[in-house]
């Protein structure tokens, strides 16, 4: 009985990955994000809403609005709502992707996730240059 083999002492490590050692991949990000996304443009609604029923009270209205959303806030608000719906756009041509059948496999994913990233991120900083030069009509 002495020769029975003593097993090494365990080592302390959590049962689970958690947030300070598990890496998050950037597929789970998107989907998290695109998740995220859908709820902020909820949010947006409700502020195009505000600014139509600001438009139909006339200018002083439509200046209350303005007041807020020209603060450095609300034109990051406004950017915001514009970069959620990019990536739910784009994000969502990507899920139209799967859905056919095309970008399954692991490396795909990921390639495909970081463009989604890129492109949408491209896109919102376009249409806000567009709209703060004033060439998309909203300054005139």
């Amino acid at each position: 009985m002495a020769d029975i083999p003593q097993t090494p002492p365990a080592k302390t490590r959590p049962l689970s990955p958690h947030l300070t050692i598990y890496r998050w991949p950037v597929t789970m990000m998107t989907s998290i994000t695109h998740r995220a996304t859908g709820i902020a443009m909820a949010v947006g609604m409700l502020i195009l809403a505000w600014w139509l029923v600001s438009i139909s009270n006339g200018p002083e209205g439509f200046d209350s609005f303005h007041a807020v959303m020209d603060t450095p806030l609300g034109l990051l608000v406004l950017f915001g709502l514009t970069w959620s719906l990019a990536f739910h756009l784009c994000n969502g041509i990507r899920h139209l992707a799967w859905d056919l059948g095309y970008g399954f496999s692991k490396p795909g994913a990921r390639q495909a996730s970081i463009v989604v990233i890129a492109v949408s991120l491209v896109v919102a900083f376009v249409i806000f240059a567009i709209i703060w030069t004033g060439n998309g009509g909203y300054l005139r």
